[in-house]
């Protein structure tokens, strides 16, 4: 019988062979003895020996009593060595403190040996601790050594696990990721510092913390989340950057909350220090659009020399709200795009790095939805490198109040990254454990965790009173030694440093502050673009000036027309077998093609293909949207009889043509629009698009929308033209699955409801001044234009678009490629053309609406003969609002009433966005009708039959002409 170790080869054993009984007996008495590593072992006899030779070696067995313990001995010391390996990190001294538990358990395990008498828990006891046993080939703890006592044995694991370093790593299963990290931790003397390599730490640790203290003197009643108690945070980061930067990475990309963020802006990223102090200045003017956001929310995107290995690299900090750990999958969404564009496919080039608080890192989903994106393919940025800077406290929140787990990171676990937890009272640990985190990212491509265990000196802010709500600790904290005195003490009594020499450094220091403060006072406007993160030279300019503020024809040539839907139409991969069914929409997306027509994929197809053209990368992602979750898209074929084999039209389009993703996104809005709006961020010159499964989701997504694409340009000048597809309509499926809450996306812009916009090139200078755009297209080509749009301005806007679902087989919801040829372009009010606007005059009544509403109201006048007494206007651009040309299709009908009708509740909807506004249009002049269903706390009835009762109710109110006398 054959037994395999993992990695291990192989060794032969008959199991009830007296003979290879004795040879390890033999082995494991020599080995006892204290026999030189390769002599211990004996080659058994061979199998043809005689009988009397097997009766002697049956005699020998018999006569060594010690045989079964010596094996069990050795069995229990792999035991031992393995507990260490899996639990050392449970009496690991991580605390600087020494008065809590980094894992919230103050027992300690039964299988680590803290005292003598736990050696029974194996079988052993005080005898054996001066034996020698032969160590396994899963610990590096030997060294050059391949057998030790086993006094030594445990001495070395307790070097190795249970000091300033914890190490969690055995749950990875991959037997060479496990042997790497075994080998980083456990070979004895591996954690050595050159002289020099200390006296940079200590300069680093010199700027981190006198940093600090510059802020506090000049600024003691000012909030800035200092660092204070993490102040090793800085020479950490620095020597990830460093150890990336050897290894070939160019460009990181830092995501952080705010504390330390602006030691972290001076320090590591190198921003001008006047330009850090100057933000203290209560007198400060902005210069520039927006209305800016807190100093310590603030980023920043520089490229400087690396002095450690002389090389460039780029540093950007992406700006992040006060939502914990929002800018995580924006920072990852960012690394792929840069990636992307750098043609890096591997992670060698770009890199992440997430900085978290304890209690977020444990509390907030976000970062578990961040995690799962990590190695999908359309997604993964080869690893990213978390450092969670764990104060031991969430603002006033005991972490045994905070979480269940016994580490805050172990989120981590569920993607088998590894977790290195230190004390961040030991700079050479961390440095260590930091180097070994960047060399990991390197060499594996995967996410690995480094815990710097430390303390808050400061209460939440230095506005706060810590001692309300945690009073034991902040005795202790206001007794503990700064870290940069404890360590500048050690190097001088090792003689790596004077006191001479360490005054220097901080008077150094000091003196750069000083004198970065005084020119900061000449700083009398604040230039928010100095604090971007993502600039996007070249693009706002063309031939050095200012671009036009125009946007040329969307319309698109028939030749290109016809040519995309050609190719939507069919398969352009040779003995590919697709779906039946498929072959049928298909087989009716080339008879569209014939005809002149599109419907609304094909509208979409269209409008991609165009742009791939053009040179534009497009990237649409969502959950199923390859497919599309109304079967409408099918932009991803499968092959039928050949597992994962795949085809993307998109991609055979043209031959210079731009790249097309498509990717299906994991279960999560939250994190997967985080990650689009990232992507966004990076280039002006792709269409990012993010669908939601059905609009009704985008709210889990909310604080995505509230906090970055809203107010994006307003808070940090950031332009991102990111597109939001959120289907929408009532069609009686229930309150989870019809809207798409167009009342908050209204509510949020910031157009003025009661000024009647007088503008210039009054389309696309609206368009520039609002914060968004929101639609909701009533025909194909409308949205074929509004997609292309998108592009052609001249800057970037998000697009929220309310996209149909019955439209998309709607037979009147079609368009033809007239309406898509050049010369045309979005329409943002399609006004009636039937018999009402043959005799404006007779009309009585103006229906304005929006969205698939039109088509139930034009078949119920159409229905009631009413053609020539009312008018449907669509508006199709709700923000910016049209005022322009409502106001010309109000003033086209004088004796008419104006209604507003929309299938959403009065209280949701449109009505209360639009009504006002419609108002400032006709200066007051007439009142503004409501049709449409009353108020209600849900989005729709899950009835069928009731959501039928509650259109024809809308319906009958829309066109019974006396039904608003008794209310005027």
């Amino acid at each position: 019988m054959e037994l395999r170790h993992r990695g291990g080869g192989s060794s032969v054993l008959c199991f009830g062979s007296k003979v290879e009984t004795s040879s390890w007996d033999i082995f494991f008495r020599n080995a006892n003895a204290g026999a030189a590593p390769g002599t211990a072992y004996q080659s058994p006899p061979p199998l043809t020996t005689s009988l009397s030779t097997l009766s002697q070696a049956q005699s020998l067995v018999q006569a060594q009593p010690n045989v079964d313990k010596l094996v069990e001995d050795h069995l229990a010391v792999q035991s031992l060595i393995r507990a260490y390996q899996i639990r050392g990190h449970h009496v690991a001294q991580l605390d600087p403190l020494g008065i809590l538990d980094a894992d919230l358990d103050s027992s300690l395990p039964a299988d680590i040996i803290t005292s003598t008498d736990k050696l029974g828990f194996y079988g052993l006891d005080e005898s054996d601790l001066d034996k020698v046993f032969h160590l396994p080939t899963t610990t590096f703890i030997g060294g050059n050594e391949s057998a030790l006592p086993l006094r030594e044995i445990i001495r070395r694991l307790e070097m190795a696990y249970c000091q300033h370093i914890g190490v969690e790593f055995m749950f990875i299963n991959d037997l060479e990721q496990c042997q790497w990290i075994r080998q980083k931790f456990e070979t004895p003397g591996i954690m050595q510092f050159t002289n020099e390599e200390k006296r940079t730490l200590l300069a680093r640790l010199v700027r981190s913390t006198r940093f600090e203290e510059f802020l506090h003197r000049k600024w003691s009643s000012e909030k800035r989340f200092g660092l204070e108690g993490c102040e090793v945070l800085i020479p950490a980061l620095k020597t990830i950057i460093d150890k990336s930067s050897e290894k070939g990475v160019d460009y990181v990309i830092m995501g952080m909350p705010h504390r330390g963020r602006l030691n972290v802006l001076a320090n590591v990223i190198r921003k001008e220090l006047e330009q850090i102090f100057c933000q203290f200045d209560s007198k400060l003017e902005a210069a520039d659009e927006g209305s800016g956001d807190v100093k310590y929310h603030l980023g920043m995107y520089h490229r400087r020399i690396n002095r450690v290995t002389d090389r460039n690299i780029t540093l950007s900090l992406v700006a992040n709200p006060s939502h914990l750990e929002a800018a995580d999958p924006v920072v990852q969404g960012k690394t792929k795009a840069e990636q992307f564009y750098c043609g890096d496919t591997e992670g060698k080039k770009v890199m992440s790095i997430l900085l978290h608080g304890d209690a977020a890192f444990a509390g907030q989903g976000i970062v578990y939805e961040t995690f799962h994106l990590s190695d999908l393919p359309s997604y993964t940025t080869h690893g990213t490198v978390h450092v969670v800077v764990n104060n031991q406290i969430g603002f006033t929140t005991d972490p045994r109040m905070a979480r269940s787990s016994p580490y805050p990171t172990d989120v981590a676990r569920v993607v088998n990254a590894p977790i290195f937890h230190v004390n961040a009272d030991d700079p050479e640990a961390v440095v260590y454990v930091c180097n070994v985190a960047a060399e990991w990212r390197s060499t594996f491509h995967k996410d690995v965790v480094v815990d710097l265990v430390c303390y808050r000196r400061n209460g939440h802010n230095e506005m706060d009173e810590p001692m309300f709500t945690q009073p034991l600790m902040y005795k202790q904290i206001r007794k503990q030694k700064p870290v940069l005195q404890k360590y500048a003490e050690l190097l001088i009594s090792q003689g790596v440093v004077n006191q001479p020499e360490y005054e220097e450094e901080i008077a150094k220091y000091d003196k750069i502050c000083e004198e970065a403060h005084a020119r900061s006072k000449d700083e009398k406007i604040l230039h928010i673009k100095h604090w971007l993160d993502s600039p996007w030279p070249g693009f706002f300019t063309l031939d050095g000036q200012p671009r036009s503020m125009t946007c040329p024809s969307t319309g698109l040539n028939e030749e290109d027309l016809t040519h995309i839907g050609q190719v939507a139409s069919s398969v352009p991969v040779e003995d590919f077998t697709i779906h039946g069914g498929l072959s049928r929409i298909l087989k009716t997306r080339g008879e569209m093609v014939k005809n002149r027509t599109v419907d609304w994929a094909l509208a979409e197809y269209m409008a991609f293909g165009s742009l791939l053209k053009e040179g534009i990368h497009i990237r649409l992602s969502g959950q199923d949207v390859e497919r599309g979750t109304f079967s409408h898209r099918h932009h991803v074929l499968h092959d039928q009889n050949v597992d994962k084999r795949i085809c993307i039209p998109m991609n055979h389009l043209w031959p210079n043509q731009a790249p097309y993703t498509v990717c299906n996104s994991s279960l999560s809005e939250y994190g997967v629009l985080g990650f689009e709006l990232g992507f966004a961020m990076a280039s002006p010159n792709a269409l990012v698009l993010w669908e939601a499964q059905f609009g009704d989701f985008h709210n889990t997504a909310q604080c995505i929308i509230d906090q970055f694409i809203c107010p994006g340009q307003a808070k940090w000048v950031r332009q991102n033209g990111i597109v939001l597809l959120l289907p929408h309509g009532m069609e009686g499926m229930g309150p989870e699955h019809s809207s798409a809450r167009p009342e908050r996306f209204l509510q949020m812009c910031n157009d003025d409801p009661d000024v009647f916009p007088k503008l210039d090139d009054f389309d696309v200078r609206q368009l520039y001044e609002c914060n968004w755009i929101v639609v909701n297209c009533s025909t194909p080509a409308n949205f074929f234009h509004v997609l292309r749009r998108q592009i052609l301005l001249p800057f970037r806007k998000p697009l929220i678009i309310f996209t149909p679902k019955s439209l998309l087989r709607h037979p009147e919801a079609r368009s033809s490629f007239d309406d898509m040829l050049p010369g045309t372009h979005f329409l943002r009010v399609i006004p009636d053309s039937g018999p009402a606007a043959q005799n404006p005059e007779q009309v009585k009544r103006v229906l304005f609406c929006t969205g698939k509403v039109y088509y139930d109201l034009t078949r119920e006048r159409k229905a009631r003969q009413m053609e020539a007494d009312v008018a449907i206007t669509r508006v199709e651009q709700l923000s910016p609002f049209p005022f322009d040309l409502l106001q010309r299709e109000a003033q086209k009908y004088p004796a008419a009433e104006l209604v507003w009708c929309q299938e959403e509740h009065k209280n949701q909807g449109y009505y209360d966005y639009v009504k006002p506004r419609l108002r400032t249009t006709i200066n007051r002049a007439k009142p503004v009708w409501y049709a449409g269903r009353e108020p209600a706390a849900a989005p729709a009835t899950g009835n069928k039959k009731t959501h039928l009762t509650e259109l024809q109710r809308l319906l009958d109110t829309a066109f019974n002409l006396d039904a608003f006398k008794d209310l005027a």
